[in-house]
């Protein structure tokens, strides 16, 4: 049924748009694109928004950890697709959320007496040149020292020698005790002009890590969608129910 309006309509050509009257605030660079993800009642602020309006189709051809990646860099929200196993797509949200954190867990472990050959295979496998030593091989062992790609030459070092002999040991690295803050680890990667920073358990155990890389994309990329442990958002279609 059609409903009447009692009002005057009106067209267009009918308003008159005056210029001149923007101030000098109004430049691109205070435009907020900031779009609620989730629902939230009036007067309230949504606990997640997007820093621009764009989210990316859940399709498996589409929405990869790649563009996962990729639009939370740039402020927006990928959602994980759902064609696969759970395992699967709880690994995939994972590296998205791993690619880019004030904290990182260290998944590049190895233990001392592990030969150069193998630290080369794992950094291949898992694309980080940077490498921990810990007493048992574990993200949380004691931390004995730390090895990268900067450490050896494959052409001309024993690839069977035990990794002790290229890492840096520990009572030579450049450390920091659990409880710093962000800021203040990004202060000490600056001051020694360090590429990682371990962060450590008052028994000596490691606990993170922090990159010099990761400071310097936030700094490149503004904008980046966050959340409030400093790693990417990131979405996840569950194939079983629509969300």
């Amino acid at each position: 049924m059609a409903k009447i309006l009692p009002d005057i309509s009106r067209t267009f050509n009918e308003f008159l748009l005056l210029p001149n009257l923007t101030s000098e605030n109004c430049i691109p660079e205070n435009v907020s694109l900031r779009t609620p993800l989730v629902k939230f009642k009036k007067g309230e602020e949504p606990r997640y928004s997007a820093n621009i309006p764009m989210v990316s189709a859940i399709m498996q051809s589409v929405s990869g950890e790649k563009m996962g990646i990729a639009l939370a860099r740039e402020g927006g929200l990928s959602f994980i697709y759902g064609a696969q196993s759970i395992e699967s797509q709880a690994s995939m949200v994972y590296r998205v959320k791993k690619h880019k954190a004030g904290f990182v867990i260290s998944d590049s472990n190895v233990k001392s007496g592990t030969s150069l050959r193998e630290v080369m295979e794992l950094s291949k496998q898992t694309g980080h040149s940077t490498v921990i030593v810990t007493d048992d091989g574990t993200a949380n062992g004691k931390f004995l020292g730390i090895v990268t790609d900067k450490d050896y030459r494959p052409s001309k070092d024993n690839l069977d020698a035990p990794i002790d002999d290229y890492m840096t040991k520990a009572e030579n690295t450049i450390s920091a005790k659990k409880g710093i803050t962000l800021s203040e680890a990004n202060d000490i990667i600056w001051k020694h002009k360090i590429n990682c920073l371990p962060i450590l358990t008052e028994e000596g155990n490691l606990k993170y890590l922090v990159f010099r890389k990761d400071y310097e994309e936030r700094k490149n990329n503004p904008n980046s969608l966050l959340d409030e442990n400093k790693r990417y958002i990131v979405g996840a279609r569950n194939k079983y129910k629509r969300l």
